[in-house]
């Protein structure tokens, strides 16, 4: 039984086509991806659906629940507990649909209603605290407005969750969520028996949760059956037969028009049929353009073996930490991921590194004539008032790649600007347009040194792999905040994590950074397991064991401070910099650790020594 049929939707705006005999058909189980260009439709069809806009023609049967997570959310109420309240609805109905029926004595209409609270559950409160909590949606009493933008997305992502509905649709969900949040949501798409429809760049979600996927092309909704992986294969063989059947239209009509202006024999009755072919290949729409994005960053400054040199760089707000005593050499080459939980410091962090906010402490030193270029999260840097083409060359008709000049309109063509976009304020551009233009005024900057803060929000996934390719390429060096992981895993050298307590470690690659993140909790918790024992059986704790264990703490603490103050020497001798960064970077992440295994040394040994205390020792 199907949840949702969306059948031969068309919607234009103005002269331009945006869906064309649309159809989508979603079955209960189903987890369908929706993918394609920006500017393919894919918002448009999802608005279609939920009927926030009409289409121009088609139907839709739908006779479901919908929930619906839009990139802009608007949100009904005054404080955070109101769009909880509103989310619950249903549940709060069918309570009194329990009462109702009791008070009336309708014995069926009561059974219907226990019979489905027994099913979802008397009291949600305690789903609406996980799911909250998961998703790190602000406090229940918070004001709707002092919410940022990140606070409403994740806080329209938890109204979707809990609405009950049977089939949940999703426009970018994991926009201003996290790594561990992202991989929670995996897991409760995975185990929800409605439907879902979910459009969304993050390419990991798409491979663990999608059974189908469904791709806007041409105005059209095309199927391709299983994975994200088996979408990529079966749309590169797709797009080949596509290619070999056009090229075959395109020389019939080439054979026929010429026999048709060569041959007086077609200009009698018995070759009207033949003429009427020609006219059929003339009809038959032609092969959609696949237009390819084309970005390159370029520096024209040569530098040495280091860009930039963190030193002891510390920084935060109150008696809160965010980090402390970084230390982060900068090499040409580098692609440096920043990665860690909402909140924790990594714009912060940026923002030092690019000179807009100071540091509490530490240097940052730089090579001369370092140039410097920054994607922030807010998409600033653009005029409202201006047009795309005033923007993108600043007034100018002409804009210099290198030593190649080039014509704004050329040069817009390769971020997916046709001219129908010129005239076009800035104001009226989507996330994903502005991110490109975002992008095309950093290309023509020349920088040495690429900061970008979560990159990848609201691009699509063909800008998203030029993206990609565009940074491995790069010549300088690249520090960017994303929670992207397939951008982390295919582009990284390093990543820098924010471990929490003002720590940051610095390792290869993100699934090392993970590894040390499951330790440091293990710590943690073995940290309050022993505290709790300390505090409720502090007699039977203490033993000779922990005694030997305590007189120990002194000289293994000393010999490890020893360690790290050889290697603090090691990384402030110049010369280890000459090489190509490897030994250092290995030299950074021992230092890491070992700092990270001191810290547990000292809190141990305070633990040790508050157990003797409580035992009288």
């Amino acid at each position: 039984m199907h949840l949702l049929y969306a059948k031969r939707i068309e919607k234009s705006f103005g002269n331009r086509l945006i869906l064309r005999d649309a159809s989508l058909r979603i079955e209960a189980g189903e987890r369908v991806g929706l993918v394609g260009a920006n500017g393919a439709g894919k918002s448009t069809l999802l608005k279609i659906l939920i009927g926030e806009e009409e289409a121009d023609h088609g139907d839709i049967d739908c006779a479901h629940s919908m929930s619906y997570c839009a990139q802009e959310p608007i949100l009904e109420g005054d404080i955070v507990q109101d769009v909880m309240d509103n989310a619950l609805s249903w549940h709060h109905q069918l309570l009194s649909d329990f009462e109702d029926s009791s008070m009336a004595g309708d014995m069926d209409a009561m059974a219907e209603a226990q019979e489905r609270l027994d099913l979802v559950g008397w009291d949600l409160s305690h789903r609406v605290d996980s799911v909250c909590t998961r998703v790190k949606a602000p406090a229940l009493s918070a004001a709707l407005a002092s919410l940022s933008g990140g606070e409403q997305r994740r806080l329209a992502l938890a109204r979707a969750l809990l609405e009950g509905a049977d089939l949940m649709i999703f426009d970018e969900p994991t926009n201003h969520l996290d790594a561990e949040t992202i991989e929670w949501f995996e897991g409760f798409l995975r185990g929800f028996r409605g439907g879902v429809l979910l459009v969304t760049h993050d390419r990991y979600l798409l491979e663990a949760v999608a059974t189908r996927i469904v791709e806007i092309e041409d105005g059209e909704c095309v199927d391709y059956p299983g994975s994200y992986a088996d979408y990529l294969i079966a749309r590169a063989e797709r797009q080949a037969q596509l290619a070999v059947a056009e090229e075959r239209r395109l020389r019939l009509i080439a054979q026929e028009a010429e026999w048709a202006s060569r041959s007086p024999a077609a200009r009698t009755t018995k070759q009207k049929a033949r003429l009427q072919r020609l006219d059929q290949l003339l009809e038959q729409r032609p092969l959609a353009k696949t237009r390819d994005i084309t970005i390159g960053f370029k520096t024209k400054e040569r530098f040495g073996s280091i860009l930039m040199d963190i030193h002891g760089l510390s920084k935060g707000f109150g008696n809160r930490p965010l980090f402390e005593n970084l230390r982060l050499p900068i090499a040409p080459g580098d692609r440096i991921g920043i990665i860690g939980p909402n909140g924790c410091g990594k714009s912060t962090l940026l923002k030092i590194i690019a000179g807009t906010l100071e540091a509490d402490s530490g240097e940052i030193l730089k090579t001369p004539r370092l140039t410097l270029g920054m994607l922030d999260q807010q998409r600033t840097g653009l005029k409202e008032g201006d047009t795309v083409f005033e923007a993108a060359g600043n007034g100018n008709d002409w804009v210099h790649i290198g030593e190649q000049a080039i014509h704004v309109i050329g040069f817009l063509q390769r971020f997916l600007f046709g001219r129908e976009h010129l005239d076009q304020q800035v104001s009226l551009l989507s996330g994903g347009e502005r991110a490109r233009l975002l992008m095309a005024k950093l290309m023509l900057q020349d920088c040495a040194l690429l900061m970008l803060d979560e990159p990848t929000n609201d691009l699509d996934l063909l800008t998203l792999r030029a993206l990609e390719s565009a940074l491995l390429s790069f010549e300088g060096a690249v520090i960017f905040v994303t929670h992207d992981r397939a951008l982390l895993d295919r582009v990284c050298t390093k990543v820098v994590s924010f471990e929490g307590d003002g720590q940051i470690g610095i390792y290869a690659d993100r699934q090392q950074a993970q590894r040390r993140l499951i330790e440091l909790e293990r710590i943690r918790e073995n940290s309050k397991l022993t505290k709790s024992d300390q505090k409720f059986t502090p007699a039977k704790a203490w033993n000779s064991k922990l005694k030997k264990e305590l007189e120990s703490m002194p000289d293994k603490i000393e010999a490890l401070e020893n360690e790290i103050a050889k290697t603090h020497e090691w990384l402030s001798d110049p010369a280890h910099y000459k090489g190509d960064g490897e030994e250092v970077q290995a030299v950074s992440n021992r230092l890491q650790s070992q700092e990270a295994d001191l810290e547990y040394l000292y809190a141990r040994w305070e633990e040790l020594s508050e157990i003797q205390n409580n035992n009288g020792g």
